[in-house]
């Protein structure tokens, strides 16, 4: 018989405009007295100082992290650090990963402040760090606490918002993927799971998409990656969230010449596999029209051939899992698509 399901949710949760200026105020209205806030080199010289004057009755030690580091790097970070009631993590992805896993090992609860909404791994129970030269999945947990001013997302480069639809978009594969793990055999999907992270798209895909920096856009962009990262840890997995479309992306990181953002790299993957998957492929068609995802990815000058080898190194990624492209014929279909798609075609240069 399966066990029941603990799952984690975070405890303080603020996604609105101007919400930077409080966080002393929501540290103390959840008990902590001292913390630590990690920046990263962009973070330090563009909010730290704001943020430091803003705090007058707790204690706040602030520590810059320069990019690049691996998991060795953090151990020795965590373990230098002293104890804390709270480490708090302000920046893009990389940055969140580093100061989640440091709280992770130290058993600290950790707070994310991301500052663009490129991807889901602020609200994950896992993080992407370097293990042997080679980013790697690693567990963490999901935050106790979420803090995004959208005042910050809304100056972000416009491809840091559309990396983040792409990336939420892959929500409607990976779930298709899923079920079809499930069916032949491999796995189980958890119906609590699969339909928090179906809630989250389905919620984003309704929403006005003709301005894709307004407030009311990017509370719902983030709020779905939300409800997707609280969907892996019911899950145990990233399985609501991740599918074949993020197996090419993976496979792209390691043969491309030139990487794209991961949000870019797995919308791109996410129409392909939907059209292989003969799934809402034209839901996924008008979302990333509607937004400018298309157009954007026109000026990046993409190798399909890079794309075709992604297609099928995918498989081997992850050979524990079955997804579609676990199977050659759908790997078939799937580069026959790259010829004959005429939005595809439109993306790619030979």
């Amino acid at each position: 018989m399966r066990q029941g399901t603990n799952i984690s949710i975070p405890s303080l949760l603020e996604i609105n405009s101007g919400v930077i200026h409080q966080l002393e105020a929501y540290l103390i209205k959840h008990g902590f007295r001292n913390a630590m806030i990690f920046f990263d080199e962009f973070t330090n010289e563009t909010f730290a100082e704001t943020i430091e004057s803003s705090f007058s009755r707790l204690t706040l030690d602030t520590k810059v992290l320069k990019s690049g580091l691996d998991i060795n790097d953090l151990i020795q970070v965590a373990f230098s650090l002293k104890n804390y009631d709270v480490v708090l993590a302000m920046g893009g992805g990389a940055l969140v990963d580093y100061g989640k896993y440091v709280a992770f090992i130290r058993k600290f609860p950790f707070i994310s402040i991301p500052t663009s909404a490129s991807n889901d791994g602020f609200a994950s129970s896992n993080c992407s760090i370097m293990v042997n030269s080679k980013k790697t999945t690693v567990p963490a947990q999901i935050p106790y606490g979420i803090v995004v001013d959208l005042d910050i997302i809304q100056t972000a480069p416009t491809k840091m918002i559309l990396a983040g639809i792409g990336d939420l978009l892959s929500n409607i594969t990976a779930l298709y993927d899923w079920d079809f793990e499930e069916k032949h055999g491999v796995g189980y999907v958890n119906a609590f799971a699969a339909m928090l992270s179906k809630k989250a798209v389905n919620s984003f895909i309704r929403t006005p998409m003709n301005d894709i920096k307004n407030p009311i856009f990017l509370k719902e962009l983030v709020s779905s990656m939300t409800m997707g990262g609280i969907s892996t840890d019911i899950s145990g997995n990233s399985a609501p969230i991740s599918g074949s479309e993020h197996l090419i992306s993976h496979a792209l990181d390691k043969i491309s010449d030139a990487p794209q953002m991961h949000g870019v790299q797995v919308g791109i993957a996410t129409y392909i596999v939907a059209k292989v998957q003969n799934h809402r492929h034209e839901r996924v068609r008008k979302v990333f029209e509607r937004t400018g995802f298309f157009d954007y990815v026109q000026t990046l000058s993409l190798h399909k051939e890079e794309y075709l080898q992604a297609i099928d190194l995918a498989p081997t990624i992850k050979p524990n899992r079955y997804t579609f492209l676990h199977e050659e014929r759908y790997r078939e279909k799937a580069k026959q698509l790259l010829d004959e798609d005429e939005i595809l075609k439109g993306l790619f240069k030979e």
